[in-house]
């Protein structure tokens, strides 16, 4: 059965985004062996799907909004769907009033929020964390933030 990852809720004319499990997973993580996968390096193709938020593309192109979804899986392949991030927030370069952007589970895979606008309560958290210049983009958990650097390097922050 495939299920929809980050909750994305697609156009009634679109077909729904969704994360095949035909690919068999590994045992789940949980634990201190979830923790220490979180804490690994982020690889280099990830970072670049990420980061490439502001593009554009995502916005108006299935396709591309399902390679980022793929992106995530690929990543973490070894992490249970329910233990993947449920949002990443970002700087935004789209220049002034826009200051970060979210890939989130509200409803839109991207959302540009101005400077003094509201993110949604779980990923305001991340908001001035996502502003620093040595971070990427910022991976939101439940418990825990994952700061990712330009390099893939994770710095993790638990609450």
């Amino acid at each position: 059965m495939a299920r929809s990852l980050l909750g994305l809720r697609p156009a009634a004319s679109q077909t729904p985004l969704e994360l095949s499990t035909t690919t068999p997973l590994q045992t789940p993580l949980n634990g201190a062996a979830l923790q220490a996968r979180l804490r690994q390096k982020r690889s280099s193709a990830y970072v670049q799907a990420v980061t490439q938020l502001d593009a554009g593309g995502h916005v108006h192109s299935p396709a591309a909004t399902q390679a980022l979804i793929n992106a995530i899986r690929n990543e973490l392949p070894d992490v249970s769907i329910d233990a993947l991030p449920f949002g990443i927030v970002s700087r935004c370069y789209l220049g002034a009033p826009y200051e970060v952007h979210t890939l989130d589970c509200s409803g839109s895979i991207i959302q540009h929020y101005k400077t003094h606008e509201s993110l949604p309560a779980t990923l305001e958290r991340a908001r001035s964390l996502a502003q620093h210049p040595a971070y990427a983009f910022i991976e939101v958990y439940g418990s825990r933030l994952i700061a990712v650097s330009s390099s893939g390097q994770t710095a993790l922050i638990d609450l």
